[in-house]
């Protein structure tokens, strides 16, 4: 009987070229080798304009595209526009190659260490991928934030609407974020994702990846940023409490409590700094800038959102509550049954210690004779 490898790791055997299984564990070297064409390409002066067209970031504002010979001076600042859709193509194959490395030589260790069970592997490798995207999100959007000084000067996020050009690396950063939820659906495939997992986290991606093409389609990104790194906040803080959860199994622990403490915090902190966010923005901030139905549709779906990830939260929370409470109720039934064994055993012994102590080797040598007749038989 054949033994299937564990997800991320290469088997000893060689499947056929081409085969399902070949394009499954070698598919990080498949792709490194597609993102190595785009880079040769790039040195090739024949080839050089398609490849920059993968690689660079266009559409820039500034009236002088950065070059190596360009002095250093201004920083160059970039619009939205139809190429970033192949800057986002050749970064989500960058993020194929960054999955597998996390998962090879991290994920792939740490479950092979705990031992976990499929179910359990399944939610490790879902939460530590998404533990570190959410971190990187967080400290590379958060720096953005700082650098453009959108914390200090809240009224940045709507003047001048819609001419909101960006820096460098604030357009590099949205077309991570959406590489990176494009690179979660053939990830499914690459990673041996069960079917009926399918259906929840494609959904989590169209929804993240609609988000992020609608605020940055309709040149929101200074609030978007903004929205998205307190996102990333809770959600770094709720797979590092699941994460927790899954490598310590039952048993539970001072870190567990206050990182749930944590979790439930920072979520309706999260939540409530988002709405009002929205409605300073979009029903305030913008207003005479942007489009009423352009406003109203924005701040509708922000709210509709929150309201339906903070009822998700509560449903969840009720429903561990009540399976802790139940638990709960089991155990002294358990207890009381095990109590009169234990009490009978202590009578025995205790009629036994008052007798003479020749009466108590005598029903000691009777008991080891009935045991000894019962054997025979």
């Amino acid at each position: 009987m054949g033994v299937k490898p564990a997800i991320g790791r290469k088997s000893n055997k060689n499947p056929p070229f081409f085969s399902h299984e070949f394009v499954i564990q070698n598919h990080a070297d498949i792709v490194s080798c597609i993102v190595m064409v785009f880079l040769v390409g790039l040195m090739v002066q024949s080839t050089s304009p398609v490849a920059s067209l993968f690689i660079s970031l266009h559409h820039n504002v500034t009236g002088v595209e950065p070059t190596r010979e360009t002095p250093k001076g201004e920083p160059f600042l970039y619009e939205a526009g139809w190429k970033d859709a192949c800057a986002v193509f050749f970064y989500s194959l960058v993020c194929i190659v960054m999955h597998a490395i996390l998962q090879e030589y991290f994920l792939d260790k740490i479950s092979k260490k705990f031992h976990l069970s499929k179910s359990r592997l399944s939610s490790l490798n879902e939460s530590g991928q998404l533990v570190v995207f959410q971190l990187v999100t967080l400290v590379w959007g958060g720096d953005a934030i700082l650098r453009e000084g959108f914390i200090f000067n809240i009224s940045q996020l709507w003047d001048g609407y819609p001419n909101h050009p960006m820096s460098f690396l604030l357009k590099l950063w949205w077309v991570v974020q959406a590489a990176y939820w494009i690179h979660t659906i053939p990830e499914l495939y690459f990673q041996r994702i069960k079917k009926d997992e399918w259906s929840g986290r494609i959904r989590q991606a169209a929804v993240a990846f609609t988000f992020v093409g609608l605020a940055y389609g309709f040149k929101f990104q200074r609030v978007g940023v903004c929205l998205i790194v307190l996102h990333a906040l809770a959600e770094f803080v709720a797979h590092s409490y699941r994460l927790n959860t899954i490598l310590r199994g039952e048993r539970e622990d001072y870190l567990d409590k206050l990182l749930g403490l944590l979790n439930g915090a920072v979520f309706v902190a999260v939540r409530l700094c988002s709405l009002v966010l929205g409605v300073l923005t979009f029903y305030f901030g913008a207003a005479g800038a942007a489009p009423l139905l352009l406003r109203l549709a924005a701040l509708v779906l922000l709210v509709s959102f929150q309201v339906y990830l903070m009822f998700n939260f509560i449903s969840e929370a009720i429903k561990q509550r009540q399976e802790a409470r139940q638990l709960a109720q089991s155990r002294p039934k358990r207890e009381k049954k095990e109590k009169p064994k234990k009490e009978k055993v202590k009578k025995v012994h205790s009629e036994e210690s008052d007798l003479p102590e020749v009466d108590q080797n005598t029903n000691k040598t009777l008991r080891q004779r009935q045991a000894a007749t019962v054997k025979t038989k």
